[in-house]
């Protein structure tokens, strides 16, 4: 019986090429769009999961309040981590790890002992030996023990020590960073790599923590905890409130930094952060400035693989119930020589469950083919996991579920008909049938107008992201990187590149108004009466003379620096944000502290120097030395000829150093990434969604042209018309295709709604967007229907009604 089932399913996929193709190739796209999602998902979810102690490794988050709003932050004293291990018998473990660059973390020039080639390399941070226990790192050379406990320590991980010691035996070697040949780096260690294993640190160097600075009132570090496995940790949360209470409070309090601050610090907290949620649970106020995915996109993922294998699995039904009418008579002859209906069921789940392995062989191959392409939208590096035990296993079993699943109602809907009906020529579908199909169809494309509205609202935000006025000009600015190499020769540097025709202005700082460049925390109180009244966390960030001009700020009051006032040394420029926030109405010449004594002299318009998810924080501006970067404004958009020039220079102040550039507005687009990436993924998915949409459609539209053939045939001997014909074909689906519009628009007003809560500054949701969404989804239905449509109108009435 069996082995008849399967001969008869073959000869009817041969029979019909056309719909096979379709039924096969719509089950197979939904299968490829569902399997990346779902490596996709298994990627984002294994952040962090390998530690033999996971459930026992923390993050530290400190929370309060101010000014009505939430504060959080992962930035601690370096004391803390040590005070916590001795206080508290529950917490095994303290460790601290730095990713500020103010201390020489993030990217530096490094080269070996004996070489004179500098290479810049990122990745660098600071760390103690008590972090590389808790993080379980697995060495292939070195030992354990004591290898971030001296100065000048630095571990790093295989591939590194396999570009700058390709001998082996990296362990014991001197690298220099900075081009500082009287400062060496031992090799204390070499991490051994696993790419399986995902972390939230992202680093290839981890540098021996250096810092002597044990006052509670700076916050560098991020401490990480490994608890005790019987530790209560809402238990031990209250209690750390005693740190608070002992060390910070009194610190601040010593610093005098106003009444108001400490009402804030009396609302601060502890929290602990289970290690595993960092990739996808961090809140951007904590400002770790690490790379994270997003818990929403996640299941927002996992619902369209979800709704892309029910579109899929809806086709089937209804690409199944479209062609009813060919084994209609099949069936009927069946029953009348005494088929029961059980043998009927088990034929029609043979052929579902056939189709289904196919299209599972073609979705998995597909899914291999674009997964390349998939990876580099995603910036991931996801493999197909054909070796993994639980691979192949799944998908077979996954394909017997929803070929199963799906030719359910095919199946039970076909071994229905009566012989005699069928025999007659009278094909009795039923009214429930026909309302199912119906149903469907709107849910398909009441699915597929809510991605339609989610499509153009993420191309508006990303436009509006990468077009808006930022308060600077980002536009032909070349930004050298590792200029701190100059060393004593970059002003020398300055004036050179100065006298190129195609250079406007230069400046040197490496604090920029995009990520990846310096950042710090302060605060600052309002001097009067020789007393701090307030206090007002800001940036400060140390730049040239030529800072403002270079970077195009806009002066709002007052003046900038100039050489020609030596009382520009303890002279600051503020931005606008900073000077309401101090509550100054005429903020020139008002003094502010920090620790030590400011004068305003100018107050700059406000301008963006963080994500646009964020709004826009104090910030301000001092005469300083910070040399590693150097902003070029370049008077023209031909820049190849700029950059030759500058080149040049570069050369003679260091031959033996590469030339490092980039521009502006390249980092600001990247600091965008994450959205981008996001969109693009959620673009490319819509499109499959959509598409499999298209050929639920095109199911129903086959399916009604077949039930309503003899209709139309006599409809075109009496003389209907072509175009009576058309719109009695296609009224039906576009009123569908109208109530899925009416359904998705405040689905997608409200999904796309909580998706721009995330910005801080966002595109507002038009009607014109929903009303193109609905365009566009109309022109897609009557696209897709009108191909049987005319092709039906177009039938030869003769070749129909022959056969009465």
């Amino acid at each position: 019986m069996f082995k008849n089932h399967l001969r008869i399913a073959w000869r009817n996929i041969k029979k019909d090429k056309l719909f096979t193709t379709i039924k096969i190739g719509g089950f197979a796209v939904g299968i490829a769009a569902c399997l990346l999602i779902a490596l996709f998902i298994g990627n984002e979810l294994s952040y962090d999961t390998h530690y033999r102690n996971k459930n026992r490794i923390y993050r530290v988050v400190m929370q309060g309040v101010m000014g009505g709003e939430q504060l959080k932050s992962v930035h601690f004293q370096l004391p803390f981590a040590e005070t916590l291990e001795a206080t508290f018998p529950e917490v095994l473990k303290a460790g601290k790890i730095n990713t500020s660059e103010l201390f020489g973390a993030g990217r530096r020039p490094l080269r070996a002992a004996g070489t004179s080639q500098n290479n810049f390399e990122e990745g660098f941070i600071y760390a103690d030996q008590q972090v590389f226990d808790i993080l379980e790192l697995e060495l292939s050379e070195g030992t354990p023990e004591n290898l971030l406990t001296n100065p000048g320590s630095v571990v790093m991980t295989a591939k590194k020590a396999a570009k700058y010691f390709p001998e082996g035996n990296a362990v014991g070697k001197t690298v220099y960073l900075d081009d500082n040949s009287t400062r060496p780096y031992t090799v204390t260690g070499v991490i051994k790599e696993d790419l399986s294993k995902k972390t939230h640190l992202d680093f290839d160097f981890l540098l021996a923590i250096e810092d002597t600075n044990m006052s509670w009132s700076n916050s560098n570090y991020f401490t990480y905890l490994l608890l005790d496995d019987k530790a209560d940790v809402a238990a031990l949360e209250k209690k750390m409130r005693s740190i608070l209470e002992q060390y910070v409070i009194p610190a601040y309090k010593e610093r005098m930094r106003g009444e108001e601050f400490m009402e804030v610090l009396k609302t601060l907290e502890y929290k602990l952060q289970p290690i595993a949620d960092i990739h996808l649970r961090s809140d951007a106020k904590m400002g770790d400035g690490l790379k994270h995915g997003d818990i929403r996109f996640v299941w927002l993922f996992a619902a369209i693989a979800g709704f892309v294998l029910l579109l899929a699995v809806i086709n089937f039904i209804n690409l199944s119930t479209a062609k009813s009418a060919n084994r209609a008579k099949e069936v009927g002859l069946k029953k009348t020589v005494g088929a029961f209906k059980s043998h009927l069921v088990g034929q029609f789940l043979t052929e579902s469950v056939i189709y289904s392995l196919i299209s599972f062989v073609i979705g998995v191959f597909l899914a291999w083919l674009l997964l390349p392409t998939f990876n580099t939208i995603a910036a991931k590096s996801i493999v197909m996991p054909w070796s993994a035990w639980w691979f192949l296993p799944t998908i077979v079993l996954a394909a017997l579920f929803v070929g199963i699943m799906a030719g359910l109602y095919p199946a039970f809907y076909l071994s229905a008909f009566k012989p005699v009906n069928v025999l007659k020529g009278t094909l009795s579908t039923g009214s429930k049938s026909g309302k199912l199909r119906s149903g469907l169809v709107v849910v398909q494309f009441t699915t597929s107008v809510v991605l339609i509205i989610g499509t153009l609202i993420i191309y508006n935000q990303m436009n509006f992201i990468l077009d808006k006025k930022l308060g600077f000009n980002k536009d032909q600015v070349l930004v050298i990187k590792g200029t701190n190499l100059l060393k004593d020769n970059s002003q020398s540097f300055k004036e050179r590149l100065l006298g190129l025709s195609d250079v406007k202005a230069v400046s040197i700082s490496d604090y920029l108004p995009i990520e990846g460049t310096k950042r710090n925390g302060n605060t600052f109180g309002a001097i009067s009466n020789g007393r701090q009244e307030i206090s007002v966390p800001a940036q400060i960030w140390r730049v040239d003379h030529d800072y403002i001009n270079t970077l195009g700020l806009q002066l709002k009051e007052g003046r900038g620096f100039s050489k020609d006032f030596a009382s520009d040394s303890s002279a600051i420029v503020i931005n606008s944000t900073m000077a309401k926030e101090l509550g100054f109405e005429d903020p020139i010449g008002k003094r502010i502290n920090n620790g030590e004594d400011w004068t305003i002299i100018g107050v700059v318009e406000d301008f963006h120097f963080k994500n646009l998810k964020e709004d826009i924080a104090p910030v301000s501006l001092v005469i300083g030395d910070s040399p590693s970067m150097v902003s070029v404004k370049l008077n023209s958009s031909e820049a190849a000829n700029a950059i030759r020039d500058i080149q040049a220079i570069w050369q003679q102040y260091v031959p033996q150093q590469a030339f490092e550039y980039t521009f502006l507005d390249q980092e600001f687009a990247h600091m965008h990434d994450d959205v981008q990436r996001m969109g693009k993924i959620f673009n490319s998915f819509a499109l499959f969604a959509i598409f499999v949409a298209c050929l639920g459609l095109f199911a129903l539209s086959a399916f009604l042209v077949e039930q309503r053939k003899k209709e139309i045939s006599i409809r075109l001997v009496l003389g209907a018309p072509f175009k009576s014909i058309y719109q009695l074909l296609t009224m039906d689906f576009m009123k569908l295709i109208l109530l899925s519009i009416i359904i998705a628009i405040p689905i997608g007003w409200y999904m796309m709604g909580r998706w721009l809560e995330d910005f801080a500054y966002r595109v507002h949701i038009s009607w014109g967007t929903f009303l193109l969404a609905g365009l566009l989804a109309l022109l897609i239905a009557l696209l897709t229907v009108s191909f049987q449509s005319i092709r039906a109108a177009l039938t030869n009435p003769a070749k129909t009604l022959r056969a009465e």
